[in-house]
């Protein structure tokens, strides 16, 4: 999905620093990255009250608003404005959870679970990290039928009969769909 001209918009806005387009922007994209502080924690098995999400969404918001919105600045428009900050908000989300809460941090993702070491293998952590950004961006460029089968089934762990419910599709067209949206990232990768 390409770049809404409401987006474009805001985001101009924004970064011309027009009075209330920040408020805009926050009103607009709070929801979103509350969505990601809480998707991100439960994939990575991190138990946080709601304080701590809060507190997780204002350190989001602050790295998009610092150095003089360094992060919008950077936006390019190759997909949709809620696709890149989710991918902004779920970095920022990482690291914050890796600096916060030990040397060690469970990542669960398609059926695979590792323990990344902040220490000397830290590297290992940001490449995770850059390869979910690589996958949730290929992701936003498929049509979106096939990104919502993709992210249920290899992010949120859910099984053929769990996507057909939640999205009214027959089990038996999971599959086939998996296999065109991987051909699809092949494409676009």
């Amino acid at each position: 999905m390409a770049l809404s001209e409401f987006d474009r918009n805001l985001l101009d806005r924004c970064i011309q620093k027009q009075a209330q387009a920040w408020e805009e922007f926050v009103d607009r994209f709070a929801g979103l990255v509350l969505y990601v502080v809480q998707t991100t924690c439960q994939a990575r098995k991190f138990t946080v009250d709601f304080t701590v999400q809060e507190d997780l969404v204002q350190e989001v918001f602050f790295a998009i608003l610092s150095d003089n919105f360094v992060v919008l600045r950077r936006f390019r428009g190759n997909c949709s404005l809620a696709a890149y900050l989710t991918v902004i908000a779920r970095r920022v989300v990482v690291k914050s959870l890796l600096q916060k809460h030990g040397p060690t941090v469970s990542f669960s993702v398609a059926g695979i679970n590792e323990t990344v070491s902040e220490h000397p293998v830290n590297s290992t952590a940001e490449e995770y990290i850059e390869n979910m950004d690589e996958i949730l961006y290929l992701i936003s460029r498929l049509p979106e039928r096939e990104a919502k089968v993709v992210k249920m089934y290899h992010l949120e762990q859910k099984s053929y009969a769990e996507i057909s419910s939640i999205l009214g599709i027959p089990e038996n067209t999971i599959g086939p769909t998996l296999s065109r949206a991987r051909d699809l990232m092949r494409k676009n990768g």
